[in-house]
């Protein structure tokens, strides 16, 4: 398992972010079962930056929490059987890793949406990044009934990872 994990922000977030991010993304490829050894790449940075990003890549010129970019097209969330037949597009052609994507997280949000929800920090950045390893799973909520699904794994993500309220 490969984690990359870069700190841009100019905000330091004093937390042991590093083991929270990895032990969320390794929960969440447990969870949704998924056979192999996998890479995700994840940018911590600041409001201004993230503005950016979404500005760029969604057209929506304001911060957000986080952003998603997975590299692959799922038939079907968490199809990972399928992905072999693709394997040129998936894996990387070194390490044989399958190549999942990149998140983007605001240290500026995960502090402000601590405090308006009223939990821990550590607790909202392992949200956004079990979250965002659901959208790289091929998850979305768009639809009312994607958004329950979502809802609920991000939960027994977290729970399982004691990552709780």
């Amino acid at each position: 398992m490969t984690i990359n994990v870069e700190y841009e922000a100019e905000k330091k977030l004093d937390l042991p972010y590093e083991d929270i991010i990895t032990k969320v993304v390794e929960e969440s490829l447990d969870y949704e079962g998924c056979p192999y050894e996998a890479e995700v790449n994840i940018l911590i940075t600041g409001n201004e930056d993230i503005r950016q990003i979404n500005k760029e890549f969604r057209n929506i010129d304001n911060p957000t929490d986080v952003l998603s970019f997975p590299m692959i097209e799922y038939e079907k969330p968490s199809d990972f059987e399928r992905l072999e037949e693709t394997a040129d597009d998936c894996f990387h052609p070194e390490t044989g890793e399958l190549l999942l994507g990149d998140i983007v997280i605001s240290v500026d949000k995960v502090e402000e949406q601590a405090e308006k929800y009223g939990h821990s920090r550590t607790r909202e950045l392992a949200f956004l990044v079990a979250h965002s390893m659901l959208h790289l799973c091929g998850y979305d909520h768009m639809e009312e009934e994607e958004r329950e699904i979502m809802e609920k794994k991000q939960e027994e993500i977290l729970s399982r990872g004691g990552f709780t309220r």
